[in-house]
């Protein structure tokens, strides 16, 4: 029954069937009134994380490093969803050349954004399963929308082994012992629960509840001197960093191998079956 409604639950938030040449742009970055980037994913319908958009987000964060803004917001222009992770057809009967690509860009994302000097928040406007939960793990601060979303790193529900550094990630967020039940068992955290566990920091009422508390937290480091607080975060996270950058060929390998299995693809072709069949009932 738990193992049914997680498929049920990721079934519903998984992307349409579709090809991947959608039209951007996938991510929308704008400086405020009070000097804070607003970096929006708008990959309808939800968020999902497919070549291009990865190469936008690397984009935009590196663009957010050159705009010396106070601090950066990540957010979805989805009223529910905030990212429901990668793009299934990157890694369905995969162009082997494309999906080296995605893997390599994917972790340039994470270094950039988990390993930034600036500060960073998210505010999860709806769910954020597997690489949504991971882009808004690598933020500094966390602040989830009430209501009947969910949030987790939910890889193994369909078969699917999570890189080693989504696993360090979540070990950074929250008690080892919970990370490795979440990991192993597909959890997916409701607001409470994600609370509870400090996976998120604060509920939200609303998206503008939510950017104003992601704000709240961004403007407690104006008095503290920005090169002696960058620096402190940088070395509190250069060990995870380091790991995956001399491990990069071998983890991109893994997968690349695991995603050749073909139990895996067999598992991967009967889901998007079952979304076809679920895309013309609906």
């Amino acid at each position: 029954m738990v193992l049914r409604n997680i498929l049920n639950n990721a079934k519903r938030l998984a992307p349409n069937i579709r090809t991947m040449a959608s039209q951007g742009p996938f991510v929308d970055l704008r400086v405020d009134n009070d000097g804070i980037s607003i970096m929006t994913m708008q990959r309808p319908p939800v968020n999902s994380l497919n070549l291009d958009m990865l190469k936008e987000l690397n984009e935009s964060l590196d663009e957010v490093a050159k705009n010396k803004s106070r601090g950066l917001i990540l957010t979805s222009s989805s009223p529910t969803v905030f990212s429901a992770g990668l793009d299934l057809m990157e890694i369905y009967k995969p162009d082997l050349k494309r999906i080296e690509e995605f893997s390599t860009m994917f972790q340039d994302v994470w270094i950039k954004l988990f390993g930034s000097n600036f500060v960073t928040a998210a505010a999860i406007n709806g769910h954020a399963p597997a690489g949504g939960c991971l882009l808004a793990m690598s933020c500094e601060y966390r602040v989830m929308v009430q209501g009947k979303f969910t949030i987790g790193l939910n890889e193994t529900a369909l078969g699917i082994v999570a890189s080693s550094w989504f696993m360090d990630t979540m070990f950074h967020t929250i008690p080892i012992r919970e990370a490795e039940h979440a990991l192993t068992s597909a959890r997916m955290f409701s607001v409470d629960e994600a609370l509870k566990v400090r996976l998120i920091d604060e509920s939200a009422t609303d998206k503008t509840d939510a950017i104003n508390k992601c704000k709240n937290f961004i403007k407690k480091f104006d008095k503290i001197p920005p090169l002696a607080r960058s620096i402190t975060k940088q070395k509190i996270r250069q060990n995870y960093i380091k790991k995956l950058q001399e491990n990069r060929a071998a983890d991109t390998e893994e997968v690349l191998s695991h995603i050749r299995n073909p139990n895996v693809q067999r598992k991967l072709e009967m889901y998007i079956q079952s979304l076809k069949k679920k895309d013309t009932k609906d």
